[in-house]
């Protein structure tokens, strides 16, 4: 008899492996590692989903692993910017080129007839090496070798074929606005040509989002043909159902907390992996509240958790030395719920707004 997992089940196990449950005395390096990386699309999202994870974390512990080159922002699961260790970007990055290549021909559809993508790469990591450079500048590069081609879709071509990090610098958050590119295997010191391996692919993403469907996998690399990798590792794999009777797949050692372990609230930020890692969804967020977290552009808002669960968004502004943090939740909340998340909110605005002299958590 499969055992059958509830969706507050669902909810637990995946607070647990994303260090939702409490704040854990760890390494930033070892945190990124077991969140199978942070998306990065924006630079200071990755700051706050370690700060409201660790015990101890301040920006200089995040921004010392990437000038070390021990963590990558990167081009990585659903063709998005994330924060990777270098182990994992080596290991997984081989495994994602399948959906790369796929994105390519879906967003350029006829435009990358006539490219000579093997030629593209070489001559943009020839350039790369020289120094690193932005995107306009590597299309300026490729445009004077082909002057008759598309040049941004050229760009987009080396952006999916060419293993590529981009490079920090000394600002507040680790990268400037528009930053620049260096060739990953150049950056690194390691070639990132190692063969594909969609398992380790899958058991990475079980250990920090499990127990999960094979859609739930794809949705979060946005990788298909999944469902072979795990039909070979399935003596490995716990197997459980859902309510729904799907299918679940999990690490035989990984945890999975009883349904009733309090969960404490929580702010994540924008763009937070734990809200984009599913295809089901409704474990962190009620499908009905979804649309006020994802806009029309495909920006993702920054939200706070109440009982493991996407309660509302927030946003801070500052004004001179004042910084208010702003709640707007979906439902009202209780008494107790807005003391928490005053005490934690203003916690949070101390760590973004370092030398503010007022703070004010205002809604709820």
């Amino acid at each position: 008899m499969t055992d059958i997992l509830t969706t507050r089940d669902l909810n637990r196990a995946t607070l647990a492996r994303q260090m939702l449950l409490a704040r854990e005395k760890t390494t930033a390096l070892e945190a990124v590692e077991r969140l199978a990386g942070l998306q990065a699309q924006v630079p200071r999202p990755p700051f706050v989903g370690l700060w409201t994870r660790l015990q101890r974390f301040a920006p200089a512990d995040l921004t010392r692993l990437v000038h070390d080159r021990k963590v990558v922002r990167a081009t990585m699961m659903r063709a998005t910017l994330h924060l990777v260790s270098t182990r994992d970007y080596l290991a997984l990055r081989p495994a994602l080129q399948p959906m790369l290549t796929a994105g390519m021909h879906a967003v350029l559809k006829d435009r990358v007839r006539g490219l000579d993508l093997d030629a593209l790469a070489t001559a943009a990591r020839a350039c790369l090496d020289e120094r690193p450079r932005t995107f306009d500048e590597i299309r300026g590069v490729l445009a004077a070798s082909w002057p008759k081609a598309d040049e941004r879709a050229m760009g987009y071509a080396v952006r999916t074929h060419l293993p590529l990090v981009q490079v920090p610098t000394e600002t507040l958050w680790g990268w400037p606005g528009v930053a620049s590119f260096a060739a990953a295997e150049t950056w690194i010191g390691k070639a990132v040509d190692g063969p594909p391996d969609a398992r380790a692919l899958v058991l990475r993403y079980l250990a920090a989002f499990g127990p999960a469907t094979v859609a739930d996998a794809q949705a979060w690399a946005a990788l298909r043909g999944l469902k072979d990798t795990f039909e070979a590792l399935r003596p490995k794999l716990r197997v459980f159902r859902d309510e729904k009777g799907r299918e679940l797949f999990d690490l035989p050692q990984a945890p999975r907390p009883p349904a009733d372990t309090p969960a404490p609230v929580r702010f994540l930020p924008e763009f937070d992996n734990l809200l984009l890692a599913h295809a089901d969804r409704t474990r962190v967020i009620r499908d009905a509240d979804r649309p006020k977290v994802v806009t029309a552009n495909l920006r993702v808002l920054a939200t706070f958790l109440v009982d493991g669960v996407v309660a509302g968004t927030w946003r801070i502004e500052r004004k001179k030395s004042a910084a208010t943090l702003t709640l707007e939740p979906f439902r009202p909340l209780s008494r107790k719920d807005r003391a928490l998340l005053a005490t934690e909110g203003t916690a949070l605005a101390g760590f973004l707004e370092d030398g503010a002299e007022s703070i004010e958590v205002r809604g709820g």
